[in-house]
Parts: structure tokens; C-alpha cells; sequence
């Protein structure tokens, strides 16, 4: 079973950095498209980055795009996301999730994600 675990959340003030982390246990990440989504209180889950398993295609949220920074190590079979400039509305529990195939790192949307991670909380205020 396809176990994900994320970690890095946190509070930061506005104009602060976090890096998440996903961290795969049972299976390795090589084969999969890994992606990272977010749920604020009263909103549905968003898609904010995903990456292709060889890491050749990566797709963002117009909302993070500059800012945030998908990366893979399959090495130490983890997925970061590097999240600069944080602003209050970055405030949601983040996922990580996984899935097959390229066209679906292109696409980075949670209907075609099938092992979901417990989630992270993170809170961008002053």
C-alpha cells in the first residue's frame, strides 16, 4: 500500500519561507507523477504543484507560480516544495499525493490522485 507522509508545515509571517516535504514508505517515488495540493478552511482541495516521475514536467498554480519551487530527490525518494514569499492565503493543510504517468503531472488534478498523505498545516500570518 502507498504509503506518503508530509512534513515542513508550520506558522510563518508574510514574506517567509517554508519547504515541504514527502517522504514515500513501502514504494519508491521513481514511477510515480507526485503532486502537492491544498485545502484552506471552506474550500475545496486545489492543486498548487505536481512533477512528472523523471521530474522533466512540472506544472503550478498561476496563485504560486514564482514563488514555489517543485523538486524530487529519487534518491532519497522524497518530493519537496520550496514555498518563498508566503502570503496569507497560502494558509491551508497541504497534501501530497501520487499518480501514474506524465500527462497527469501536466494536468495536476486531484481527481487522477489515488494515494493521498495525512497533510501538513501551514499558516502564513503576522
Amino acid at each position: 500500500q502507498l504509503q506518503l507522509v508530509e512534513s515542513g508545515g508550520g506558522l510563518v509571517q508574510p514574506g517567509g519561507s517554508l519547504r515541504l516535504s514527502c517522504a514515500a514508505s513501502g514504494f519508491t517515488l521513481d514511477y510515480y507523477t507526485i503532486g502537492w495540493f491544498r485545502q484552506a478552511p471552506g474550500k475545496e482541495r486545489e492543486g498548487v504543484s505536481c512533477i512528472s516521475s523523471s521530474g522533466g514536467v512540472t506544472n503550478y498554480a498561476d496563485s504560486v507560480k514564482g514563488r514555489f519551487t517543485i523538486a524530487r530527490d529519487n534518491a532519497k525518494n522524497t518530493v519537496t516544495l520550496q514555498m518563498n514569499s508566503l502570503k496569507p492565503e497560502d494558509t491551508a493543510i497541504y497534501y501530497c499525493a501520487a499518480a501514474r504517468g506524465v500527462v497527469v503531472a501536466m494536468r495536476c488534478a486531484r481527481t487522477e490522485f489515488g494515494s493521498w498523505g495525512q497533510g501538513t498545516q501551514v499558516t502564513v500570518s503576522s
